[in-house]
């Protein structure tokens, strides 16, 4: 090969050589640069199983049918309802620790305070402290009827259903009735408590006595009143 084409081969190289340098050497608009994608690898038999079978979840226990809880939410209801006729203790009443009523050989006391204006019953514990205490004037009768005989039978026999209904016959053992003063309002009293509604009392009555407030001497009385 003769001296000037070597020169020209070598000058065609040279110019080939730059123009690639200088396409390299401008950088593309965006400024991130392209990653490669990363070769996957080949799924393991691991892998493989894992997706077939999903992950086995823990056995929640076993619940009852929706037939055997109604049945078993009715046979509770139908216990608490004959619970509640027969005066007993049910499954929604609160656990309550035994009252201490006082010294056990103390009676609870029928209080009877009969004159001739009104009647007055109060029912206590042998600690002293009133269970209920009620008048003529709070089951609604008025005026000068307060002090009949019907009021206060009416007033004795409310004051008993009450202590039914707070089952006080299971927890009174022994009872003194407490009579006092001389209005109508004592026989009526006493009428009730040997009746019918008296009969879950009536075998705990031990003692019944009169505790009237009598005056040996004392101030004057009033004068009596005179008609006409």
């Amino acid at each position: 090969m003769s001296r000037p084409s070597s020169c020209c081969l070598a000058t065609a190289r040279t110019a080939l050589s730059s123009s690639r340098h200088s396409r390299h050497s401008i950088r593309p608009f965006s400024q991130t640069c392209l990653r490669q994608a990363e070769p996957q690898r080949p799924a393991s038999l691991l892998d493989k199983l894992q997706r077939s079978s999903p992950a086995a979840k823990p056995a929640a226990p076993p619940r009852p049918g929706s037939d055997e809880g109604i049945a078993s939410l009715q046979r509770i209801l139908a216990q608490d309802t004959l619970g509640r006729a027969l005066n007993r203790p049910t499954s929604t009443d609160p656990e309550v620790d035994e009252e201490d009523f006082g010294p056990p050989q103390e009676p609870f006391h029928f209080h009877v305070y009969a004159h001739k204006h009104n009647a007055h019953i109060t029912v206590t514990k042998p600690n002293r402290n009133a269970i209920i205490n009620m008048s003529t004037g709070n089951i609604g009768i008025k005026k000068s009827k307060r002090g009949t005989y019907d009021a206060a039978y009416q007033l004795t026999a409310f004051v008993i259903d009450k202590l039914h209904q707070g089952s006080w016959h299971n927890k009174i053992k022994i009872m003194e009735v407490v009579l006092r003063g001389f209005g109508s309002g004592r026989e009526a009293a006493t009428k009730i408590l040997l009746g019918s509604e008296g009969r879950m009392l009536r075998d705990k009555i031990v003692k019944v006595s009169d505790a009237t407030r009598l005056k040996f001497g004392g101030t004057r009385s009033p004068r009596p009143r005179r008609l006409g």
